[in-house]
């Protein structure tokens, strides 16, 4: 909460930092591993956000992206008709290291699926995100801004 509060005193807007942090999120488990760094710094270039808060938010929420890696592989692989998804997360660590065209292969039909599932649930989640921190978020800065006058 410190460096939120840090942010807010330095005049980042509440809404700025809301947005960081709910495209940190959805952005942080996007289904295809090593991508999301570069994901979140363009869209902070793109909104004009925070670059080190979308990306300390990317870097905290990746347990999450790899919890939900293998889950939506699967459920990628339904909807889009691909060979059911077997293979272990230590399995893809060590495809990446050792074959990671074989890996891309394998997965590439399944990962597409994963990504239109991403794609319907993360503005869900980006929203649900920003709109419950926005207001707290405002709350703080008038707070904060208040006592230092």
């Amino acid at each position: 909460m410190v460096p939120i509060l840090d942010l807010l005193r330095q005049g980042i807007t509440p809404e700025k930092i809301a947005l960081s942090i709910a495209l940190g999120v959805v952005l942080g488990v996007f289904p295809m591993l090593g991508s999301t760094t570069i994901l979140c710094t363009g869209m902070a270039i793109l909104l004009g956000l925070n670059l080190p808060a979308i990306q300390l938010v990317n870097f905290l929420i990746y347990p999450l992206q790899l919890i939900l890696f293998l889950p939506l592989l699967k459920a990628g692989s339904r909807i889009a008709n691909a060979a059911p998804v077997t293979i272990s997360l230590g399995q893809v660590f060590a495809m990446i290291q050792s074959d990671l065209w074989g890996l891309i292969k394998m997965l590439w039909t399944a990962t597409l699926g994963a990504i239109a599932i991403w794609l319907v649930l993360a503005p869900i989640a980006a929203a649900a995100i920003y709109f419950t921190l926005a207001p707290l978020l405002r709350r703080a800065y008038r707070a904060i801004h208040h006592t230092s006058v």
